[in-house]
């Protein structure tokens, strides 16, 4: 059985902005506590190289490769599989217009495979804190940036 976490919420500013967020990855160390540092062409087949705060002080080096990316629609990237069936991970950034002004942001996270089960024993927690955090610091960071240039 997969090991799957979701976060849902309304972000007050329109979807365009909110993609901008999440597919601004220079800037993630200015807003995001989770993945603290991101590299990335966001070409599909392309890795992405991260630097994720799983623990307090430190923040691990992890590749992960685009799996899809539909502007302003889902940006989705994981571990295709690593051998045996070891492990094999997806992350969705899914968002969808909610109104004029306001967008529809969901967080999906899965892990499964044999090794699925350890990391869920190990780490639940701080992924499931991990990944909350990140999807609070994104609406933040886009309705900052809403309210920012709706004053500019």
């Amino acid at each position: 059985m997969p090991f799957v976490l979701r976060h849902a919420l309304e972000i007050a500013a329109p979807t365009s902005l909110v993609w901008e967020v999440i597919t601004d990855l220079p800037r993630y160390p200015e807003w995001n506590p989770f993945v603290v540092r991101a590299k990335s062409s966001l070409q599909v087949g392309k890795p992405i190289s991260m630097r994720v705060r799983v623990l307090p002080l430190f923040a691990q080096p992890q590749r992960e490769i685009i799996l899809e990316c539909l502007p302003e629609e889902r940006l989705c990237y994981g571990i295709p599989g690593l051998p045996l069936g070891a492990l094999r991970s997806r992350r969705y950034h899914e968002i969808r217009p909610d109104g004029t002004d306001r967008t529809h942001y969901g967080s999906h996270f899965e892990l499964d495979g044999w090794l699925a089960p350890l990391t869920r024993a190990l780490l639940a927690g701080r992924l499931e804190q991990g990944f909350a955090a990140m999807t609070q610091a994104i609406q933040q960071r886009a309705e900052e940036l809403q309210y920012e240039r709706r004053q500019g």
